[in-house]
């Protein structure tokens, strides 16, 4: 339970503000079809995080335990450095002329490609078990963060106060990163 929790609590600080929640304000504004994004946002992640969570394992299996901490706790602390520069979205980026689902199942999965947010699922897999606890809290987490702002489109992410979220979410991975250099890989 511990992998679930944790997985989803951190995707979910993680996500506010980034480039991912920016593309899901930008897909309501032009489709203004919640469901369908939503449904593509659900789909995207769970095939980007699923890949990214089986990476994550795979990688703790042919690392020793001792280098494996070392990687995920210095990765951690990178991450948190990386939090605190805030995400942008191109005015100029295009989105795919297609339906709503598909034009945000595509979107998400390739912006969350070397997204801060898959490279966290990459290393909660290596750091947690069962895999499917943590591809399913990296999912939760990112549809905790980015389904109200479909929802309330403009409003909600105009009020939200994206430097303090992201100064939280680099104090969590800050955290996890000296929890694991302190006490190992669990």
């Amino acid at each position: 339970m511990d992998a679930l929790l944790v997985s989803t609590l951190t995707v979910a600080l993680a996500e506010i503000g980034d480039k991912t929640q920016l593309l899901a304000l930008l897909l309501a504004a032009r489709f203004r079809k919640p469901w369908p994004i939503i449904g593509g946002i659900l789909l995207a992640t769970l095939l980007n995080h699923a890949l990214a969570g089986w990476l994550g394992a795979l990688a703790a299996s042919w690392l020793t335990p001792a280098v494996l901490r070392w990687i995920v706790a210095g990765s951690f602390i990178a991450i948190a450095l990386w939090t605190l520069r805030p995400d942008e979205v191109d005015d100029d980026t295009a989105l795919p002329a297609r339906g709503a689902f598909i034009a945000t199942t595509i979107a998400f999965f390739v912006a969350e490609i070397g997204d801060k947010t898959q490279v966290a699922t990459v290393l909660l897999a290596a750091n947690y078990v069962p895999l499917w606890q943590v591809v399913a809290g990296t999912t939760v987490g990112m549809l905790l963060a980015n389904v109200p702002v479909v929802l309330l489109g403009s409003r909600f992410a105009s009020r939200l106060p994206l430097k303090a979220a992201r100064i939280a979410a680099a104090l969590v991975f800050l955290a996890l990163g000296l929890w694991v250099a302190l006490r190992g890989i669990a």
